[in-house]
């Protein structure tokens, strides 16, 4: 019965029994008597309960429907409210729920073409960071080389110091280009390429290790590609602001799928909200239909759960 008719149906009864009371022998004294006075008030608030019953059962369906839409989060998809109470209420949570589905799908449309202008971008980058200025540090060293052997020698010390800053510089390009683009990933498969990030976010004041076995279930090159910049964000993450001094990547088949584990021993995420990076990894997990959990991690620190499903067929 729709909200409308439950309320209406409530008000009939009572004022057809009001009616009913006063074209039969009911009489009210004057002065009002106090068992008539009585009889009244008992009824009025009879009538007043079963109003608030009604209302009350009518409109919990909106008061949920409310907090859902108050807690409703694009990024953890899935959650709908339940579809209950009166005809309209039932009418409204059911176009919720179905808004819902097309917003998480358009999100997830939009997520996929936005990371795969994003790789792109990276790869243009990276290719012309190691062509174009690696090549060019490249020659400049070189030239460096064939100036030292023929400056004086009390020019000699600085002319090294140029040598050694450029061979840096050279350095680091060649390493922000294989953390835009890394090319271990396409060459080698996703086992190395984690490998090969453990051992580049190894420092003097973190150590990462790694257990990721060679055979594991097939993955898609999507989903080679979110495991391993999700894995780069946790260890960037940690890093920069966990304050840890262990870290570890793990890599494991699960049933239908494999896990991927990011560990470290560090101060843990506390209340702080989700920023950028986090957000990118849970629209990185949408794409692929992968699940991604934050939680605290056995002692202290944080653990990054992130399972994905794989592609039927044989192992690699």
């Amino acid at each position: 019965m729709s909200l409308f008719w439950r309320i209406f149906s409530l008000n009939a009864v009572g004022l057809v029994a009001a009616a009913a009371l006063l074209l039969g022998p009911v009489t009210v004294s004057t002065p009002v008597l106090p068992g008539e006075a009585l009889a009244v008030v008992a009824g009025l608030a009879a009538l007043l309960a079963a109003n608030a019953l009604v209302l009350r059962i009518g409109l919990a369906p909106l008061q949920r429907l409310g907090r859902a839409m108050a807690t409703a989060d694009l990024l953890r998809p899935g959650a709908r409210a339940a579809v209950a109470g009166p005809a309209e209420t039932a009418a409204l949570i059911t176009t919720y729920n179905t808004m819902l589905d097309r917003l998480e799908a358009e999100r997830a449309t939009g997520a996929a073409r936005a990371l795969s202008a994003q790789e792109r971008e990276r790869h243009r980058i990276a290719r012309e960071l190691h062509d174009e200025v690696g090549q060019t540090l490249t020659a400049v060293l070189l030239q460096l080389k064939r100036v030292a052997d023929r400056v004086p020698d009390e020019l000699r010390e600085e002319v090294s110091q140029a040598q050694e800053a450029t061979r840096a510089g050279l350095d680091e390009i060649r390493r922000i280009a294989r953390r835009l683009r890394p090319g271990v990933l396409d060459e080698l498969g996703l086992p190395s390429a984690l490998r090969s990030l453990a051992a580049e976010f190894t420092t003097h004041g973190l150590t990462v290790r790694h257990h990721v076995p060679g055979d594991l279930p097939r993955l898609t090159e999507e989903s080679e590609l979110v495991v391993y910049r999700v894995a780069q964000e946790g260890l960037t993450n940690t890093a920069r602001h966990a304050a840890a001094d262990r870290a570890e990547v793990r890599l494991r088949p699960v049933t239908d799928g494999v896990e991927l584990l990011v560990r470290d021993n560090g101060k843990g995420l506390g209340g702080a909200p989700d920023g950028s990076g986090i957000s990118g990894m849970r629209e990185r997990a949408l794409l692929i239909g992968a699940a991604l959990s934050l939680e605290p991690a056995p002692g202290r620190g944080t653990d990054i759960r992130l399972r994905v499903p794989t592609v039927t067929g044989t192992h690699r």
